[in-house]
């Protein structure tokens, strides 16, 4: 599957870097993301807010109608835990908040339509998981953060590939400046055994919500 991934990169970069008509972007923006699937404890699990970007490659396949988009995103998914509240040994009040990382680098394969400045994308994606971090913020009685850390974790137990599709739409102007709202799901699980867990995320799936900025050079005409 690795192989068969950067294959997949090296195919795509080639054949449209070849098309006289190919234009080459840059995108990032802000992901949402959480879980979906079977899972035994929903409430645990709240949307957290990250980011992605990357570079894209676009060329048209029905002059300006219809094109087809190879794009290769750092992407950061994952959720965010419950929050707890404690009260320390002086007695002051405090929150313990907690989030976790998977970073992925996404390959997602769109066919674009292009209705005027309105544009519609659908395509599969393939994504490896690089690393998986966990986060922690502690909060005072009043709400300011006082502490934070990270701590990297193992991959152990986890799918190093993720199948899973994009759909979206928005808005491209003349300039080549775009700015989009998609939705990236999962066809499979990225649990293989749930080591960390204890088996709430035995059938779980990335749900990530993206607001998208993009830019083409040179821009579309």
């Amino acid at each position: 599957m690795k192989k068969l991934f950067i294959a997949c990169v090296f195919v795509l970069g080639t054949f449209t870097a070849a098309q006289a008509q190919a234009t080459f972007g840059v995108r990032g923006g802000a992901n949402l993301s959480n879980l979906s699937g079977e899972l035994r404890d929903e409430e645990l699990f709240e949307n957290k807010v990250s980011f992605h970007g990357g570079v894209t490659l676009n060329f048209p396949l029905v002059e300006d109608f219809i094109s087809l988009q190879p794009e290769l995103l750092y992407s950061r998914k994952g959720f965010k835990t419950s929050g707890e509240e404690y009260t320390n040994l002086l007695l002051q009040k405090r929150k313990r908040e907690g989030s976790v990382n998977y970073n992925y680098l996404d390959l997602p394969i769109l066919a674009n339509i292009n209705a005027g400045p309105v544009y519609f994308e659908l395509g599969p994606q393939l994504s490896y998981l690089l690393s998986v971090n966990n986060e922690t913020e502690v909060y005072d009685g009043s709400g300011n953060l006082i502490a934070s850390s990270r701590d990297e974790k193992s991959k152990e137990g986890l799918a190093d590939f993720e199948i899973g599709y994009v759909a979206g739409l928005g808005f491209r102007a003349s300039n080549g400046i775009s700015l989009g709202l998609r939705y990236n799901g999962a066809f499979s699980d990225f649990v293989k055994e749930d080591v960390n867990f204890e088996g709430d995320l035995s059938n779980a799936r990335h749900s990530v919500f993206m607001l998208t900025l993009g830019l083409r050079f040179p821009s579309a005409q």
